[in-house]
């Protein structure tokens, strides 16, 4: 397929997705909500997200047969997987990575608030604090948390095996133990309904070289856009990675969902790792907020450059559970006007 082809196609795809909007309009707030670090929430605070998380889950699909083969779209939560794979192959290594995943975390934020009466913010995993320690990071906390690593499952060595990789069976602790349906979606690009568990592999190698502070402070330290957002995805390669590989294949790895770049979002982590990556893009805007709020460039289309650059005109969507917005309505987090995003976190990240 052709360049021209693929962009049409996204376009095709993007409008196709607006003419599909059917959740409610998001109640608006003059007030953002404030995101904290998953650690620092209160034991009932915890278990109230992961009680929505699970309400989410249960709730059905308003997504639209796009194709009568797409048999695995069957709740809410599968409605923005399902996004997610639609749009993966335009939403990845492109110049409006950062603005459409936070437009998508947005999203399902407000999903948890609207429809499963969650009251707080989106948390997020600050991963610098757990890189050199994994493991006993308290997101993996089988009570308070998201459930830990899987039973370690041997694959044939090859270029797609995550270094360090230690699980990659169905999660044995943690909310979704025990549970063969979790996962509607995937392995890969599949719609088809394939009912699975939650999968981790977690590598700690990865995580401590690619969530450290130091990796952190090195993507902070980016002058301009381009080079910041080149430093968050890195690069298609394990030897050349960011803290956005970082997460999904510290987690993930080579058999866990996280490291399924279509179908990453079935981990619940995922949130949690992009909410971070999002306070990473803010906590940069904010050192230079004025020229920061305009600043976006790169592809359109996966590491092509030959179609020209996103822009703050970059239509973004959500699928039907949200209305499209572009580049520009997203890039001030805390501007609570009629569209775009309303929250701020409790923290940032500094030089």
């Amino acid at each position: 397929m052709g360049v021209n082809s693929v962009y049409k196609k996204w376009l095709a795809i993007t409008a196709l997705l607006a003419s599909t909007t059917i959740a409610k309009p998001t109640p608006r707030s003059t007030i953002p909500i404030i995101r904290k670090e998953w650690r620092t929430l209160t034991n009932p605070e915890k278990s109230s997200y992961i009680n929505a998380v699970k309400c989410i889950m249960s709730l059905p699909s308003i997504t639209p047969p796009l194709d009568p083969s797409h048999t695995g779209v069957l709740t809410r939560y599968d409605d923005l997987v399902y996004t997610h794979i639609l749009q993966t192959m335009s939403i990845h290594y492109v110049g409006h990575f950062l603005a459409w995943h936070r437009y998508f975390t947005a999203t399902y934020e407000q999903m948890l608030r609207n429809e499963c009466s969650y009251s707080g913010a989106q948390p997020y995993w600050d991963w610098t604090l757990d890189a050199a320690d994994l493991t006993s990071s308290p997101v993996f906390d089988p009570v308070t948390g998201f459930g830990g690593n899987g039973p370690f499952v041997a694959t044939v060595p090859g270029p797609f095996e995550v270094p360090g990789r230690t699980g990659g069976g169905c999660v044995v602790d943690g909310p979704w133990a025990g549970i063969n349906d979790v996962v509607h979606l995937g392995p890969g690009d599949s719609y088809t309904y394939n009912p699975q568990c939650l999968k981790r592999d977690l590598s700690p190698y990865f995580a401590g070289r690619y969530l450290g502070m130091n990796q952190t402070l090195l993507t902070l330290a980016e002058e301009d856009f381009g080079w910041f957002n080149t430093r968050v995805e890195g690069f298609p390669s394990f030897e050349a990675s960011g803290v956005h590989g970082g997460g999904h294949y510290g987690v993930g790895g080579t058999l866990g969902q996280m490291g399924d770049l279509f179908v990453s979002p079935a981990d619940p982590i995922f949130h949690l790792h992009h909410a971070n990556l999002d306070r990473l893009w803010w906590s940069w805007q904010k050192l230079d907020l004025a020229n920061r709020l305009v600043d976006i460039s790169g592809p359109l289309l996966l590491m092509d450059y030959s179609m020209g650059n996103s822009s703050l005109s970059t239509p973004l969507s959500a699928g039907p559970s949200a209305v499209n917005l572009t580049v520009g309505d997203v890039m001030d987090i805390e501007a609570c006007g009629t569209v775009g995003t309303c929250y701020t976190y409790d923290s940032l990240y500094t030089l």
